[in-house]
């Protein structure tokens, strides 16, 4: 229940950094592994979509749209895909899931 979630990580933000080991470690670990359960069923994320995951990655990496070229094809095709006016071709998944490592599964989704 929701009531039992709050009451679960309430304990897990007070067992967070046990010492490896210990029996508040290993309650940690099972409160972690439970939580992550009922999230995941009661709550669950859509995957991103591709060209938002693209943009995350380029932060991440402190990368420029230049840096996608040879991923994706040349400047105006990167204007394109990431304009969202020309789909990723199955050659751009396979280098953008190579070269970033984003997941295929991501990558191939439609883009809103």
């Amino acid at each position: 229940s929701e009531a039992d979630h709050n009451r679960a990580m309430t304990e897990l933000k007070g067992l967070w950094g046990a010492k490896d080991g210990t029996p508040e470690s290993d309650r940690l670990d099972v409160l972690a592994t439970l939580l992550d359960v009922y999230e995941t069923a009661h709550f669950p994320m859509d995957p991103p979509d591709p060209i938002e995951a693209i943009k995350f990655r380029m932060e991440q990496q402190g990368i420029t749209r230049k840096d996608l070229e040879p991923l994706i094809g040349t400047r105006a095709r990167v204007a394109e895909v990431m304009n969202r006016k020309r789909s990723l071709s199955i050659d751009m998944i396979r280098r953008l899931h190579d070269g970033l490592g984003i997941s295929a599964d991501i990558l191939i989704r439609p883009s809103t």
